[in-house]
């Protein structure tokens, strides 16, 4: 529990098990439940996550892969379902920082936000530690992603290092978001359109000295325009209706 709230960590993992049981390792041990979504890995994933004996962890395995917009769908699922305040995603390949969690936790805790995601921009050793390339691609979906979700504040539309009350989670339309490259943007413009009061909090960019990124151009552009589109077609559709039920209780 931290200051008062139920805290779940849900951790989306595919084919991490050289990364898992750190990752589950180093979770803060305030944190309740530790909820790992194995999306059909084909290696050890489940079995070393569950390896350091920690009575929060639970494994749910997918039969089929799912993206990972779908694995953290699943963990959000089951956080709601077992009445937890709080949901917090950290990626199985150990590239959240833990010591991060309370500031991602403080606003939701100070009663001003109902989402929290980490902005990596913000953290002075981006430009030391982040690849080049990474940089680029985020600066470009970033600005994007200002204009198709409305959260004109927002930056790092990537970062996965997120935190969402109960309530914003049952406000979303689960089903419906996209599951796969492309799932941020998408729920940052779901969250948007039903009033969810979202904060950028500073992260520490974590990559190792061996990182390499498995994700191919083909993979990226294609899904995230098609998300980045809808999005934007979705906004001038609703431009000027009233916002969700969460706007009443601040601005975003």
């Amino acid at each position: 529990m931290y200051r008062q709230r139920t805290v779940a960590v849900v951790v989306p993992a595919y084919n991490e098990q050289h990364a898992i049981e750190r990752a589950v390792g180093t979770v803060p041990a305030f944190v309740d439940r530790i909820i790992v979504v194995d999306d059909a890995s084909h290696d050890d994933t489940a079995r070393r996550a569950l390896g350091r004996a920690d009575a929060r962890v639970e494994v749910i395995r997918h039969t089929a892969n799912r993206g990972v917009g779908g694995a953290i769908v699943t963990g959000y699922r089951r956080a709601h379902a077992l009445g937890l305040d709080v949901a917090v995603v950290m990626a199985g390949d150990g590239q959240m920082d833990p010591r991060d969690l309370p500031a991602l936790l403080d606003p939701i805790c100070d009663g001003s936000a109902d989402y929290a995601k980490g902005n990596r921009f913000r953290h002075a050793d981006v430009w030391r530690v982040m690849p080049a390339s990474r940089i680029a691609g985020n600066i470009v979906l970033s600005l994007a992603t200002k204009v198709t979700s409305g959260y004109w504040r927002l930056f790092d539309s990537q970062c996965g290092y997120t935190a969402i009350t109960r309530r914003a989670i049952a406000a979303l339309e689960l089903d419906r978001l996209f599951p796969r490259y492309g799932y941020p943007n998408d729920l940052l413009a779901r969250l948007h359109a039903a009033g969810v009061r979202a904060v950028d909090v500073p992260v520490r960019p974590v990559y190792g000295p061996r990182w390499t990124s498995g994700i191919k151009p083909h993979m990226v552009v294609y899904p995230i325009a098609f998300v980045l589109a809808r999005s934007w077609a979705a906004r001038l559709a609703t431009a000027g209706s009233p916002r969700g039920e969460l706007t009443r209780h601040g601005s975003t």
